[in-house]
């Protein structure tokens, strides 16, 4: 489904549900005021949207006053007991949800004693599920407390809006997978991709968070190694790794001609098998096929996919293998300039390709485009101005993975080879392992969830590969589109 339902909303209590975030806030603030160290605005980010025992270490290290859990938590719940008063929209919002039969949580960094006093209040009857400070092992702004939330309900994280008051509340449910609606109490929060920042409750209904509920596309390419034929069982482990990764659609290289139907027919999806080597699989329908129809080995290919009401064309490619960079580079010393010159013809496949995606698109359409580019990226060399990948980034192109993961140096995304350590050809010779294989975009309507290389299990070396559990000589990439139909 395109539109995806809102499955829960999620509510933090202090400061988003009841004005007990003043309430905290006041209470640690006479208790360091009497140790004699009165907090400022400086000090927000230790108070708000934290728990007793994390504030109460960071003032005891201030003061060095020890044993100051108790103090802070007596403090405030006296403060609770006398002054709960429920933020302006808050109950009407939760007896909406509760008519539109929408499951709601309460997810609070306070303990239990002063969330069922809270509940008390609130009726402990609008929430199915409340987790709690008590609850989990850590609490915000790890993801743990709404990831607990979800599993008690037994909602998908990425289906879910939370409603939270703090920066250290948002940074909890993002972490998470939630949308986050943000209603700033005392600290100011901006607003950014997947997060809405209003000024009350009030001005939020059912409707307005379903809309904050967009629908995701995971992509993956993966080359499948002449089809798989070089791991025993290989069909049932690609099947197992496609619906594992619970990718939507899937770019395939050296599908040997007939992998793209076989797994398509096994899955019951759609499938577009462009002559021996390439295809496209998908779980939505696909509406059209693009591109050269007579592409050959090397190539690209394309299937324009409908997801729910909107279109978006993903395509496939593969470019030739030689000469390959990376060898020229580790093993024959090749210079920059050199390196360079020796791309041409994957270059002038790369532009062939950017010309049929262009062509197909137009000047409105989201386009993907994943392959195994069989070069580096000018994104992860410095030294090395890589032809091809700048040639797709000029046409307008992004490299999904290094959105996700700006850092080469961090997150290098290898994904030649997972099998082969050793050169092939001259086992003394160390494999120069890089990121060959790609999730493009052209930003058009789609925002970059996340991005992340997929290889199962701990593959063996070449040649001792027939057993493995990964079937292929390559990593495969997986990129999580958020579609932004209206962007």
């Amino acid at each position: 489904m395109i539109q995806p339902p809102l499955q829960a909303v999620l509510f933090d209590m202090d400061g988003t549900l009841v004005d007990t975030e003043r309430l905290w806030w006041e209470a640690v603030q006479d208790i360091a005021t009497g140790l004699g160290r009165p907090l400022t605005e400086a000090d927000q980010p230790q108070v708000l949207g934290r728990p007793v025992e994390f504030t109460a270490d960071w003032l005891g290290g201030l003061t060095g006053a020890p044993d100051l859990v108790g103090r802070l938590h007596d403090e405030f719940a006296e403060r609770v007991r006398t002054g709960i008063v429920p933020r302006p929209g808050a109950l009407a919002l939760l007896d909406a949800l509760a008519q539109d039969g929408v499951a709601t949580a309460l997810v609070t960094a306070s303990p239990r004693s002063v969330a069922d006093s809270v509940l008390a209040v609130l009726g402990a009857d609008r929430f199915r599920v409340s987790v709690t400070a008590d609850d989990t092992a850590r609490t915000k702004p790890d993801p743990d407390p709404y990831l607990a939330a979800c599993r008690a309900l037994g909602v998908d994280p990425a289906r879910c809006v939370a409603v939270e008051d703090t920066p250290t509340g948002v940074r909890s449910a993002e972490a998470a997978g939630c949308a986050v609606l943000a209603v700033p109490s005392l600290a100011p929060i901006e607003a950014a991709v997947g997060r809405t920042v209003v000024a009350s409750l009030e001005e939020v209904t059912p409707q307005r968070l379903r809309d904050l509920v967009r629908p995701r596309l995971r992509v993956l390419s993966w080359n499948l190694w002449y089809g798989g034929a070089k791991v025993d069982d290989h069909r049932a482990k690609q099947l197992k790794v496609v619906l594992d990764t619970e990718a939507d659609v899937v770019g395939l290289q050296e599908t040997a001609g007939t992998s793209a139907r076989e797994l398509a027919d096994a899955l019951g999806w759609h499938h577009h098998q462009a002559g021996e080597n390439l295809g496209i699989i998908s779980r939505h329908p696909i509406t059209a096929v693009l591109g050269d129809p007579d592409v050959g080995f090397y190539g690209a290919a394309g299937a324009r996919i409908r997801v729910g009401p909107h279109e978006v064309d993903v395509w496939t490619a593969h470019l030739h293998y030689t000469p390959y960079g990376p060898y020229e580079a580790a093993f024959d010393r090749l210079a920059s300039a050199e390196l360079i010159a020796h791309e041409g013809v994957r270059l002038a496949q790369m532009r062939e390709a950017l010309w049929w995606i262009g062509e197909a698109a137009g000047e409105t359409r989201p386009a993907v485009l994943t392959g195994d580019f069989n070069c580096p990226s000018h994104l992860d060399r410095p030294d090395v101005a890589w032809p091809v990948t700048k040639a797709a980034e000029e046409a307008g192109l992004r490299d999904s993975y290094r959105e996700a993961r700006p850092d080469p140096v961090r997150d290098p995304g290898h994904t030649w080879s997972p099998v082969h350590v050793r050169h092939e050809n001259d086992t003394s010779l160390p494999e120069p392992q890089d990121r060959i294989d790609y999730v493009l975009h052209n930003g058009r309507g789609l925002s970059v969830v996340d991005s992340r290389t997929v290889v199962t299990g701990v593959p063996r070396a070449w040649p001792d590969v027939a057993g493995n559990d990964w079937p292929s000589d390559h990593a495969a990439v997986l990129t999580t589109f958020e579609l932004n139909p209206a962007d």
